[in-house]
């Protein structure tokens, strides 16, 4: 099976990019089900990248819809270690404008404990860290990447996740500016603690499309202006993604890169035949000793 070491996982835009050569499409199933669509593979900027719409092709899944299991250990086993995150997302704060690029430092989790967040279960359980959830190098790059392209870049915020696929009321709107958060959306998790969990170096770009619904002097949020940002910054993160990749280059040391190291607490011994199996791909390196 083909591999890729750096993988993208957002919308349509970043896996038709410009530039893409040697491309395949690999169609995956794993031991949590089948992905959101096929992994889009190619050739960028020296590298050999995985993309993966998030949504499926079409945007079919809602947020809370969305395999993130599936999606990210079909990256873990194309070999892919460094993950970057397109997200559309919402502003909570007036200087992070519609059309900019914010690297967040920080998650809060808003949603309703519907969504799988973790593959140890039914027999196996790991505790990872994840006070710091998104990569610090990865990030580094992305926004190097993102002042380089020309964006008005923000880093370092907290992004507050909510269930969806509705947006926020008034109300929540403005309790989320109260607690300090920066910005909103709906899919940085559980997809940020499933990449620690495998083991991947995961940061988001996020791409501010509105000011959610707490600002007095603009009108409710509406799909039709989401799209119309996304469209008009898609070649943005296009070039972003590309500086990206080229600074990975063939890589760099991570503490993703060994998060499972200490965080297995179940005796080897006490693992059910068939967890061990279907997770084989992330604990063999820990439990073959």
């Amino acid at each position: 099976m083909t591999t890729a070491m750096i993988g993208v996982i957002g919308g349509s835009g970043l896996y038709a990019m410009d530039g893409l050569a040697n491309v395949e499409r690999v169609a995956l199933t794993t031991p949590f089900g089948t992905p959101s669509d096929a992994y889009v593979i190619g050739d960028l900027a020296g590298q050999r990248v995985a993309f993966l719409p998030r949504h499926g092709v079409g945007h079919r899944l809602n947020p809370g819809e969305v395999p993130s299991r599936a999606n990210i250990y079909g990256f873990r086993m194309l070999g892919v270690r460094y993950l970057i995150s397109v997200s559309a997302v919402g502003s909570l704060r007036r200087r992070m404008k519609p059309g900019h690029v914010v690297i967040p430092d920080q998650l809060f989790d808003r949603t309703k404990g519907q969504r799988p967040a973790t593959f140890f279960s039914d027999g196996i359980v790991a505790h990872v860290a994840f006070d710091q959830p998104f990569d610090a190098g990865l990030a580094d790059r992305l926004e190097a990447a993102a002042r380089a392209a020309g964006a008005r870049t923000h880093r370092g915020a907290t992004l507050v996740v909510m269930e969806g696929p509705q947006f926020s009321t008034v109300a929540e709107s403005r309790e989320n500016r109260r607690r300090g958060h920066h910005l909103i959306g709906m899919t940085a998790l559980p997809e940020a603690k499933l990449a620690r969990e495998a083991e991947i170096a995961y940061a988001t770009l996020a791409m501010v499309t509105d000011y959610d619904v707490w600002h007095p002097d603009h009108a409710a949020v509406t799909v039709e202006q989401v799209v119309a940002v996304l469209r008009e910054n898609a070649r943005l993160a296009q070039e972003i993604v590309r500086g990206t990749v080229a600074a990975i280059a063939d890589g760099f040391a991570s503490p993703a890169h060994t998060a499972l190291a200490t965080a297995i607490m179940t005796d080897p011994a006490c693992i059910p035949p068939e967890r061990r199996a279907a997770l084989a791909l992330l604990l063999d390196r820990y439990l073959d000793r």
